[in-house]
């Protein structure tokens, strides 16, 4: 912690993220009861609440994760990569994307629409933050923990240059 720990100022305690996700896993319980879920983590931020989430629902569940990157064109628009595609048919299953945080929506919105062309049963969008206000393609969560101003957050899997992802609260960056 100490690179970015001047840094830095506390934002969401480790105590806030557990009952933001105990809340979002009761209510995925209630929605789905009886349902087997797959649940697909966009890596890399969002393994520790994918992580903690998936614990946390009683269901049957299938976990596989994703990751993805963007780089721009020679036109100055963002082209998305796959580079770990997920590995479990999702045809006719509950799907639930895991993300932690929603910026902008593009990669998302990629992801979505590909794994929309699997038919999946039902597909729905889980993130621990929402940033709307950065938001640029018109794409909203069906399950969020807490909706934030615009900030660069660090911590639960969140890094600031690969740096911070273990902290277990999350801070946002003085800069």
């Amino acid at each position: 912690m100490s690179r970015l720990k001047d840094e830095m100022v506390s934002y969401i305690t480790k105590d806030e993220i557990a009952e933001m996700v105990a809340q979002l896993a009761s209510e995925i319980e209630k929605d789905y009861a009886g349902q087997e879920l797959v649940l697909i983590g966009v890596l890399k931020g969002s393994f520790l609440f994918i992580s903690d989430l998936s614990r946390q629902i009683s269901l049957p569940q299938q976990i596989d994760f994703v990751q993805m990157s963007s780089f721009s064109h020679e036109s100055n628009e963002a082209a998305i990569k796959i580079v770990k595609d997920i590995g479990v048919s999702i045809g006719g299953k509950h799907v639930l994307i895991i993300e932690e945080i929603i910026d902008e929506g593009k990669t998302l919105n990629f992801l979505r629409n590909r794994l929309l062309a699997s038919a999946p049963a039902s597909l729905k969008i889980v993130t621990l933050l929402d940033k709307p206000a950065r938001r640029v393609i018109n794409i909203k969560p069906d399950y969020t923990g807490r909706t934030i101003e615009d900030r660069f957050v660090v911590g639960y899997g969140m890094d600031d240059g690969e740096i911070g992802r273990n902290y277990p609260d999350i801070y946002y960056l003085r800069h």
